[in-house]
């Protein structure tokens, strides 16, 4: 099927609907597609080698390639079919334009490549899937709340030698159970199951172009090799995993093979697995996936006709344009179906469009996961042209999360420098702080699902600098002045390193005493026990220092890599966010599903002088805790807290000293004592919750099959009013399911197209809840007179 669409240049550019772009392989026969448009004509060309120096210098060498014509079809497709099994050939498309020009490059479509990403790879990916791979099966996620995400990058996990691994720096290194250190402490992915983290965000794990994966060596963490490192937000092809991530770059079967053990092991332990994904930009423009076969398309440009830079790095992606918007849902589709991940998160998620990522949302839950986590950066790295930019807000009711940077800057202040906040000693942020805790439901957010609450990442200060930063410490802790991965004053990074001394004030026998430790504590402590959803930066956990180095995307080992050894030095830090998550996991009163449920269940008792205070009641969530009530002291000293007459005694499982599920102490009648920089949590016993909610699951069936944009407008449910997307395909119908509050007599919905461009049936409907019953079907089916006009819809019910 064709269509047309014009680019800023006024020049006709077909575009296709097919999804069989790329490489079809088959043992007796290979059919190869590609999309370039404006080609005068384009051959296939087939090589026996990846096209790397290595193979080029081997005696005897000769690799000219052969040439396969190819018919162009409709679409601007061109298209080749070769008799014959061509595993383990190479292969590249050569185009010819009208202006004479000749280019060479590799398939943006390719899903395996030579090391380095020279050439296209065939190969049969059935001969990639581990052993048990068609029983691999995510884990479960029931609401997006119920996630905690660690965000984690692939070689830092592992490179030091306090890791225990063998395959330092490798996806291999996931797969190594039953380490531990000399004390006993679990180490690596056992480390993670213990910690009791649901989801693992992989910093960028597809090919990027700023590693020579040939040269990545296991090494010994702190090499001077910093150009063997880099986080990895510069795609070269993104439907490939990284070759510096495989035991070997040189056989593109082998980084897919060891991806997926990695996704395997990682869901074994319980863990999903986030992918970090970067559409928004390639590291080149010319040697770029996209450039040489189709100049001009992929790339946005601003009003004078040049490449615009919203992403800070010379170019964008123009996710607006219609082939780009369906490159990008396809490739992940691709990650989420061939590799089983579990959710996304999105770069500079300003510069794509919200369309773009609205349907991605929508397509990928209702066809491959209905769990997948959605979630990324609302704002770019510069101006951009794009109108209709993915911002704060814009994710209102979408299904989509963003990450709050409202709530991360006042919990600590700037990202760099000494800036203060809640947690790091400044007064005058407790209602800002509120807002947070609160899911921020009355800032940009329609409800908690739709913030990413946070204290650090990747980027920046990470939480123990920031914090000696804060606190004017960085002289004392001996911290290097680092760019770019090297010392501004020159000399050996590793040794200046080696000469600081992070941790100076921390008394080993009395961890929690210290200052800089409970202001970090009392950070990840109000994200984890916040509405919303929580993310860790890896190693926090074990007070991880990056030695000042507030931009570490291409710095070595000795300053990226996680030191396991801190597990055992400071395992009572390690046991305290052990406590808070499981507490978490363990009580729905920390995980509100919608506004409406958080404004009937959170209360606050105190927003002043360095205290917040809030009241979780009546079972809040359905918790078998009758009342829980959460206090904050940023304070040095002292604070004394009223607590609520509930007629009960306060139970704490949460003060300075511990954190669990389990009372280890009571209050003294309806006040209590908690130290400086401390948090406390209690509630007042336990008793018999009634039902959480109703659900009503909506079965929609329509004659053409197309649920493309369709969703529900629903309200009066008492948990969460509002859009409600169709989550899964069920005896062919696209199914949605609503909570409603166990009291409500009747809801109201809607069916409608996007943000109301169409709507089946006329006038609201709604769905009677009064019956006790804990699930209410709805069969709502959309038929067409023959004539072609709509015949409205019918409903059925049954509980």
């Amino acid at each position: 099927m064709m269509n047309s669409n014009y680019l800023n240049t006024e020049t006709l550019i077909e575009t296709y609907e097919g999804k069989d772009l790329g490489i079809t392989y088959n043992k007796t026969g290979s059919i190869f597609k590609v999309w370039v448009p404006t080609a005068f004509a384009v051959s296939l060309v087939l090589y026996e080698t990846g096209g790397n120096e290595e193979a080029e210098s081997a005696p005897g060498y000769r690799d000219s390639g052969r040439i396969v014509p190819m018919q162009r079809e409709e679409g601007g497709v061109w298209k080749a079919g070769y008799t014959g099994d061509l595993k383990g050939k190479f292969y590249m498309y050569r185009a010819v334009f009208p202006d004479g020009s000749i280019r060479e490059a590799a398939d943006p479509y390719a899903r395996a490549v030579s090391a380095n990403g020279v050439r296209s790879a065939i190969i049969d990916l059935r001969d990639t899937d581990p052993d048990s791979w068609e029983e691999d099966v995510s884990p479960r996620l029931q609401h997006p709340a119920d996630a905690v995400i660690y965000e984690l990058h692939m070689r830092d996990f592992s490179i030091d030698e306090s890791s225990g691994m063998q395959h330092k720096g490798k996806f291999k290194a996931f797969t190594e159970t039953g380490l531990r250190d000399e004390a006993g402490n679990a180490l690596g992915i056992d480390h993670l199951a213990e910690l009791g983290v649901t989801h693992v965000h992989l910093l960028p794990v597809f090919d990027f172009q700023t590693v020579d994966e040939l040269k990545a060596v296991q090494g010994e963490a702190g090499t001077e090799a910093a150009a063997e490192y880099n986080w990895g937000y510069d795609p070269q092809h993104y439907n490939v995993p990284e070759g510096s991530y495989s035991t070997d770059p040189s056989d593109p079967a082998t980084r897919i093979r060891e991806m997926k053990e990695m996704v395997q092991a990682l869901h074994r332990h319980g863990i999903s697995v986030i992918m970090d994904v970067v559409y928004n930009h390639t590291y080149s423009v010319e040697k770029g996936p996209f450039e040489p076969l189709v100049p001009g398309y992929f790339y946005r440009q601003d009003y004078a006709g040049r490449l615009s830079n919203g992403s800070g790095v010379g170019n964008e992606i123009a996710t607006e344009r219609p082939m780009v918007r369906k490159y990008i849902k396809e490739s992940l589709a691709y990650w989420a179906s061939e590799y089983h991940i579990d959710g996304f998160r999105f770069d500079l998620m300003g510069l794509m469009d919200s369309i773009t990522i609205r349907e991605i949302t929508e397509e990928l839950r209702l066809n491959i996961n209905p769990d997948l986590l959605i979630y990324g950066e609302p704002w770019t790295g510069g101006d951009s042209p794009l109108a209709a930019k993915t911002l704060k807000g814009v994710q209102r009711g979408k299904g989509y999360a963003v990450f709050n940077d409202n709530f991360r800057s006042n919990i600590k202040g700037d990202s760099d420098g000494w800036g203060k906040g809640f947690a790091t000693g400044e007064y005058g942020r407790e209602g800002a702080i509120a807002s947070g805790i609160k899911g921020a439901i009355h800032e940009f957010t329609d409800s908690p699902a739709e913030t990413v609450n946070y204290v650090t990442a990747h980027d920046n200060l990470n939480l123990w600098d920031k914090i000696l930063a804060s606190q004017g410490l960085r002289q004392a802790a001996g911290f290097p002045e680092l760019e770019d991965g090297r010392l501004k004053s020159g000399g050996d990074v590793r040794a200046a390193v080696s000469s600081a001394n992070p941790y100076f004030g921390v008394d080993d026998q009395n961890v929690l005493g210290n200052e800089t430790v409970r202001r970090s504590l009392l950070a990840n402590g109000i994200v984890l026990t916040s509405q919303g959803i929580p993310f860790l930066h890896a190693g926090d956990e074990l007070l991880r220092s990056k030695y000042g180095d507030h931009n570490s995307y291409r710095s070595c080992d000795a300053v990226n890599a996680i030191r396991w050894d801190n597990k055992r030095r400071f395992k009572p830090v390690f046991q305290y966010y052990k406590g808070l998550i499981q507490l978490r996991r363990e009580h729905p009163a920390f995980r509100l599903h919608g506004r409406q449920e958080i404004e009937r269940s959170l209360e606050f008792l105190r927003c002043d002088s360095g205290v917040v205070a809030y009241h979780l009641k009546d079972h809040a969530g359905g918790d078998v805790w009758r009342n829980v009530v959460v206090i904050f002291n940023s304070n040095q000293d002292a604070a004394v807290q009223q607590l609520p007459d509930s007629g009960r005694c306060w139970n704490i499982v949460v003060d300075h000293t511990r954190a669990g599920t389990e009372a280890f102490r009571l209050a003294d009648g309806n006040e209590v004592r908690l130290e400086g920089l401390s948090m406390m949590v209690l509630h007042d016993g336990y008793g018999e919750p009634a039902p959480r909610a109703k659900i009503v699951e909506f079965h929609y069936d329509r004659e053409d099959g197309d649920y493309r944009g369709w969703n529900l407008w629903v309200w009066d449910t008492g948990i969460q009013d509002g859009q409600v997307d169709f989550r899964y395909m069920q005896n062919g119908h696209a199914v949605a399911r609503v909570e409603v509050s166990s009291g409500t007599e009747a809801i109201g919905y809607i069916l409608r197209l996007n943000d109301w461009e169409k709507r089946d049936g006329s006038g609201d409907r709604y769905v009677d809840c009064s019956d006790s019953g804990e699930l209410i079907k709805v069969l709502v089916s959309h038929r067409r007179h023959e004539t072609g006009g709509d015949a409205g819809s019918t409903l059925e019910l049954s509980s």
